[in-house]
């Protein structure tokens, strides 16, 4: 049988003479951090003071050996090398490297001595290979699409500049005899209540012609097959399987499948994974709207509610299995049934993939491509070849990966960003997304759909970005705009839109060390990567408060660091809630972004300590099942009653028009009827629009609540907010005396590690609210001044 012996002890890292003990999985970074040779990147502006690690050379070492005997064969595997690298045995060359994204095996029977991984620096590649094809644009000043890296290593508008060197995923010895199963491809469907698993399998032999069978087991059924020459199919049929669903539609139940290599001996090899069954389409039809972009899994039509992912760390390798499921349960938590795993990144390891299929998340696959200029000649084809192949065929078993995707934005900046001039007629990367890259997803894994980028239109006939086909980036609203303009369009699918906001207020502090943060102090801008970040932040409050533009005092600080966090989660809604009332012709929502991968102002709803900001609380409201919401209309105000559930809602709010000094102006029932998975509109009643912006108008049915204020904040007459507020172990209660908008316990400030249930609340007077709060210890009543001190709302203009 073959035996698998781990490697990941023993290593050292090879540092100006030094022999530093080094992490595998690990990184040049965190094993100097753990050595104490530089600080930590994330703190402060040390990001600059380790920017020459990623321009050395580094070595990896440890010795290999003896092998133990009774095995025909041994082969050395990494599961991922960070990125360009030379392998030597006892001074012996085995190969070399050159892409982060796929694995390498090398046979070293009979081997042993000193084992010698020697990484080039990836700047240097990616340099040498720019020299060798030439300049091609790219949104960065950073030449990373010439080296299959995670490119955001070399930095973004939200990530540090880190580039990374190592051993970055498992690395272990493989002894085996006769025969070794070398690939499986599972093709996975179900039809008429029949499940079938039908396995491709690749086989690797020593030598000779011996007699060898492959037996499969899943769902109670079993299947044997003979294997002639290097490869076999085997099938097979579960009847009557259990469906997978996305979460929210259904279970997501996981079978076990397990295929034995054998020979008269008896077993030599097996493979497991888990599978689901389901189906995945993928409606791009055209109809008097454009052409849409909408999933349909087993037979159900879906709105997507999604965001997008980022590598979790800046230094992926420190990713566990537990901090994704961490992770991914926050998402599910707040609504989430699509994660996309943006092409900026890497393809993220089993551990990501199998809390999904757990989770019942949806998975939408970039290809790692984005905002640049590709080339497609060697070195690189061949890899990306070599890289598509091999991730294709890993992440298949997995039901919730529902779809392969070309690139990011790289269509669209052909056509917008002023490539096509300076290219010339040289390759940047169309060949991949309309050619190769769909060639290898329909030979490998035809049950699921690809789509060429996104944005796409699907058709250079039109705009890649046209709203009124296929999937649309909407960024135009955060950089010149405000995000009341979400609600002038109605695009097919939205894959990417967000605002930004600055991280927790624990979070600042221990990034910070040292600094009194203000929105212009050192540290804050360092830790602002977006061009003109600050700038597109404060022009986005300006629309709807009055803000110090100068001089920020520590109070000044903290209503900036409450306002931007509020104006976050207010842009994001305006979009989600007017996306959503619109479906079916708008078919999902994928927000930028989910997560953070390292301390900073960002657009992610979890920022980079895995602190919630005030968005990730709105985003439980935004993604229910059911959302009411009131709409800006042509003719007033429109009630929306959102229903994704399966059951129709029925139902007769109360609309309730009022003065903000909390007196009810006028008051009306009205009755609606939302069928299952539909929308219901109704016009507000002309006597209960707000006459002007001392009045505004509240829906409620069933505990849920929408809010309409017809005009800008700083032109509200609000009255100064008078509460009170109580404490008890795990909780904080805050009853309202006047009218308190958008109150938010940051409960950071309270201790570091206290957490609060929930975000933004509105309380009419009268109103009573109870936080939960986790990680905070309050002994007596006096901690009500404690717990008043962390607690923001919106206070009349000054």
């Amino acid at each position: 049988m073959l035996d698998v012996a781990p490697m990941d002890e023993g290593w050292i890292l090879r540092h100006d003479g030094a022999a530093l003990p080094a992490s595998v999985p690990g990184c040049v970074h965190t094993d100097l951090l753990a050595a104490g040779v530089v600080p930590d990147p994330f703190l402060g502006r040390n990001e600059a003071a380790v920017g020459w690690v990623g321009r050395r050379e580094w070595t990896y070492e440890r010795t290999l050996g003896p092998l133990p005997g009774g095995h025909e064969r041994t082969d050395l595997v990494f599961d991922g090398l960070d990125t360009a690298a030379e392998i030597t045995l006892d001074g012996r060359r085995l190969g070399s490297v050159r892409n982060m994204h796929r694995s390498h095996r090398f046979d070293v029977t009979g081997l042993e001595g000193l084992l010698s991984v020697r990484f080039r620096s990836a700047h240097a590649e990616a340099e040498a290979v720019r020299g060798l094809l030439g300049e091609r644009p790219n949104a960065y000043p950073e030449p990373f699409q010439y080296i299959r890296k995670m490119a955001c290593s070399f930095g973004w508008d939200w990530g540090p500049t880190l580039v990374t060197a190592g051993i970055w995923r498992p690395v272990r010895l493989e002894h085996w005899s006769t025969a070794r199963i070398a690939r499986v491809r599972p093709v996975v469907t179900v039809e008429q209540g029949l499940g079938r698993v039908e396995l491709l399998v690749d086989v690797e032999r020593t030598a000779g012609r011996a007699g060898l069978a492959l037996s499969a087991r899943a769902g109670g059924a079993e299947t044997r097959v003979e294997v002639v020459g290097t490869g076999a199919t085997v099938l097979v049929e579960v009847p009557d399987p259990e469906l997978w669903w996305p979460r929210g539609y259904g279970e997501q139940p996981l079978y076990e499948v397990e295929l034995t290599l054998s020979d008269a001996s008896g077993p030599l090899d097996a493979w497991r994974r888990r599978i689901g069954f389901r189906s995945v389409e993928l409606d791009r039809s055209a109809d008097e709207h454009g052409s849409g972009f909408t999933f349909v899994v087993n037979g159900e039509r879906l709105f997507a509610r999604g965001v997008n992912w980022i590598p979790d760390d800046a230094l992926p390798s420190r990713v566990t299995r537990e901090r994704y499921r961490t992770r991914l349960a926050q998402a599910a938590a707040a609504g989430v049934d699509l994660v996309r795993v943006w092409g900026g990144g890497i393809y993220e390891n089993e551990d990501f993939y199998d809390a999904c299929d757990e989770l019942g998340l949806l998975v939408w696959q970039d290809f790692p491509f984005a905002c640049a200029a590709y080339p497609e000649e060697q070195p690189l084809r061949g890899e990306v070849e070599a890289e598509a192949r091999e991730n294709v065929v890993r992440l298949m078993p997995h039901p919730s990966l529902v779809l392969w995707n070309g690139n990011n934005e790289n269509l669209w900046g052909f056509r917008d960003w002023d490539w096509e001039r300076p290219l010339a007629g040289d390759s940047w990367g169309e060949g991949y997304y309309l050619g190769l890259l769909p060639r290898i997803v329909a030979e490998l894994d035809p049950t699921r759909p690809y789509a060429a980028g996104s944005p796409w239109s699907g058709s250079w006939d039109r705009h890649p970005n046209d709203p009124a086909h296929g999937t649309h980036h909407s960024w135009e609203v955060w950089n010149r705009r405000d995000y009341t303009d979400y609600t002038l369009e109605v695009p097919r699918f939205v894959a990417e839109f967000g605002w930004q906001a600055p991280p927790a207020y624990a979070t600042l502090r221990r990034a910070l060390p040292g600094e009194e943060p203000a929105p212009d102090s050192p540290g804050m801008l360092h830790h602002q990567k977006a061009e003109d970040g600050n700038g597109k932040l404060a022009r986005g409050l300006a629309h709807h408060f009055a803000v110090p533009e100068q001089g920020f005092s520590e109070a000044d600080f903290d209503r900036w660091h409450y306002l931007t966090q509020v104006n976050q989660a207010r842009a994001v809604a305006a979009g989600i809630e007017h996306w959503r009332s619109n479906w079916p012709v708008c078919a999902g929502t994928v927000l930028w972004q989910l997560n953070d991968c390292w301390p900073v102002t960002s657009w992610a709803a979890i920022d980079g300590d895995g602190r919630e900001k005030p968005l990730y609380h709105e985003l439980k409201r935004l993604y229910a099942d059911r959302l009411l919401t009131l709409r800006p209309g042509p003719g007033g105000p429109v009630l929306a009653a959102v229903n994704q559930a399966a059951r129709p809602w029925r139902s007769a709010p109360v609309l309730r028009r009022m003065s903000v000094d909390g007196a009810v102006v006028a008051e009306a029932v009205v009755e609606f009827d939302a069928g299952a998975r539909a929308v219901a509109r109704l016009p507000v009643p002309g006597e209960l629009r707000p006459a002007g912006p001392g009045e505004f108008l509240v829906a409620d049915a069933d505990g849920l609540r929408a809010l309409h204020f017809p005009a800008p904040d700083r032109d509200i007459p609000y009255p100064r907010p008078r509460f009170d507020v109580s404490v008890a172990p795990g909780r904080v209660t805050v009853t309202a005396h006047t009218l308190v908008r958008d109150l938010l316990l940051q409960a950071d400030r309270l201790t570091p590690s206290a957490r609060a249930d929930r975000g933004l609340v509105t309380l009419l007077p009268g109103e009573r609210v109870t936080i939960g709060v986790r990680g905070w210890e309050t002994p007596d009543t006096a901690d009500a001044v404690t717990a008043r001190s962390a607690l923001y709302c919106v206070e009349p203009a000054r």
